[in-house]
């Protein structure tokens, strides 16, 4: 019997105001970067360290506005929640950064969104293992195209909110961040080195909830435009 190996293109989100494309090759995730919804999820992060998960490259859904991407609900789920977040871009490598550094190997940054089996990361943090299950499974990284630091700087403060169906979920400012994107990255390249093609989700406002198949999700973030999303049925 012979197998064929099959050669995958590379994920990857396109660029505002350019005809390529940015190659995903890592997705990073902070989690409980902003107080209040380190509340609604039961803890206090103000009193520790940033911690951090990730997502398979390959669970990004490029969506390009105006278009409204589908999603699908995913399997073994009862309570997929959204966490609409800012997305670091790299663009150098880098590590052991200083937080003054940082920003040096930023290529660009995007709206997206974590979505979270919730049921299953919370079953699977009452046993202490892994989140994976929970965070890394198909689709699980909707997200909207990069914005070069060349043409938005380095946002810091400004508005980030979602709407499900029209009406209002989260709503935040990026300056409510518990470590802004400077000590995301310094702490982040403590462990790894980041390369080009990495993406870093910075965490998410209070807010976030349960959506269903037929649910429209708008997110924006001052800035940086918006991403749209509907929930489909599962495949």
């Amino acid at each position: 019997m012979s197998y064929v190996i099959p050669v995958w293109n590379v994920p990857s989100v396109p660029i505002v105001g350019r005809g390529e494309r940015f190659p995903v090759r890592h997705i990073y995730c902070v989690g409980r970067n902003y107080a209040e919804h380190a509340k609604e999820m039961g803890g206090d992060a103000a009193k520790e360290p940033p911690f951090f998960f990730t997502k398979p490259a390959d669970a990004i859904v490029p969506v390009v506005a105006p278009e409204v991407g589908a999603v699908h609900y995913p399997s073994a789920t009862k309570n997929y929640q959204h966490e609409l977040e800012l997305v670091v871009a790299i663009g150098a490598a880098g590590t052991k950064l200083a937080p003054e550094r940082a920003l040096d190997i930023v290529y660009g940054y995007a709206v997206a969104l974590d979505m979270t089996r919730r049921d299953l990361q919370n079953a699977m943090r009452e046993i202490k293992r892994p989140w994976d299950i929970g965070k890394s499974f198909a689709e699980a990284a909707p997200i909207a195209a990069v914005h070069p630091v060349t043409t938005v700087g380095h946002p810091s403060r400004g508005r980030i909110a979602l709407d499900v169906n029209g009406e209002p979920r989260q709503r935040g400012d990026l300056s409510e961040m518990i470590w802004d994107v400077p000590h995301v990255l310094h702490f982040l390249s403590q462990y790894y080195e980041l390369l080009p093609g990495d993406l870093v989700f910075t965490g998410t406002p209070a807010g976030v909830g349960a959506v269903v198949a037929g649910d429209v999700l708008v997110g924006r973030i001052e800035g940086l435009g918006e991403l749209s999303i509907r929930i489909v049925s599962p495949r």
